[in-house]
């Protein structure tokens, strides 16, 4: 019997929004092997890009623990070595050239028709053909944004979402851009800034973060891109040192924050890509329209577990769908 809402929320969270924890387990040795896998290609082919494997990073919802249930990718940026290629700090956020000055670099058949420029689509082709050579995946194939390589492993539900990359001497990143040139990203600073805001409100925001990606994905309203959601839900907090460990406390203030935001402009934390909230004005007037009738259910909810714990429950249900558990 479920009676009580705060037993409803932990089973929630446990049984329908966290990630399973054997499936995380594996995805994490999953990716131990697909790093041996990727070491042994360049090793044994002379035709594959020399890595820098110590800058090689794990990124994604998965790397920073924000991901939902169920786990559908996992991302991993390869570092390559650049072999004396050089690129103008100077040209923007994208679209940069990378110029292969050594014509014996391994980097060099990767140029475009000027002998000259990388172009980041054929070092992605490499990738796709060099990897659906290993076994265990069942399929490897350029994302449509052209910017990873996405590997489908046979015994898994979950893919694998590889991007090409340099480490650059002022310490950030530049990976494929999806026009064959590059562009610059360092997603250490999204992880860095999950893991301060969460750990300056005493470990609670991850558990907040999932259950309202939760939401988010219901079909009650356009879904809202993950990781605009992520940007906003950690700019709420990141002035907070309070947030509780019984989220349905902090779902109402959240849901009054996203209806206020959604037509504001959201920030890349990052500093690389301007303004992350790229929504339609349709998208935003039905986000805004859910997210304040939820926020009045939550209210109504958080009410009524002190008067009428039945219908504190039918409200919460009415905000996460059918899946929270009803009260019997």
């Amino acid at each position: 019997m479920t009676t009580n809402i705060n037993t409803a929320f932990t089973t929630f969270l446990s049984d329908t929004v966290n990630l399973d924890p054997n499936d995380s387990a594996k995805a994490k040795q999953d990716r131990v092997n697909l790093e041996t896998r990727i070491n042994q290609i360049e090793t044994n082919s002379s035709s594959f890009p020399k890595l820098l494997s110590e800058h090689n990073i794990h990124f994604g919802s998965f790397s920073r623990r924000t991901k939902k249930r169920p786990l559908d990718d996992v991302d991993m940026m390869f570092c390559l070595n650049a072999q004396g290629a050089t690129y103008n700090e100077f040209a923007g956020n994208e679209g940069i050239d990378i110029y292969v000055n050594d014509t014996n670099s391994n980097l060099y058949r990767f140029t475009n028709d000027d002998n000259k420029t990388l172009n980041s689509i054929k070092v992605l082709n490499n990738f796709k053909i060099e990897l659906g050579n290993i076994y265990e995946y069942r399929s490897s194939e350029i994302n449509t944004r052209q910017e990873a390589v996405r590997l489908q492993l046979t015994t898994r539900d979950w893919s694998f979402d590889i991007v090409p990359c340099f480490y650059t001497d002022v310490d950030n990143y530049l990976i494929p851009d999806g026009q064959g040139k590059w562009k610059k990203t360092d997603p250490r600073i999204d992880k860095d800034r999950t893991t301060t805001i969460n750990q300056a409100n005493s470990g609670n925001v991850l558990n907040v973060i999932r259950i309202i990606k939760f939401w988010n994905s219901r079909p009650t309203m356009p879904t809202i891109p993950s990781y605009l959601l992520e940007v906003m839900i950690l700019n709420y907090y990141q002035w907070r040192t309070s947030a509780s460990s019984y989220v349905d406390l902090e779902i109402p203030g959240l849901l009054a924050h996203i209806r206020d935001k959604i037509y504001s402009v959201v920030t890349d934390p990052k500093g690389f890509q301007g303004n992350l909230n790229n929504l339609t004005l349709d998208q935003k007037s039905k986000i805004y329209s859910r997210a304040h009738e939820d926020y009045n259910k939550s209210i109504e909810a958080r009410v009524a577990e002190n008067t009428d714990i039945e219908e504190c429950f039918r409200k919460w249900r009415q905000v996460f769908g059918t899946t929270f558990p009803a009260y019997s």
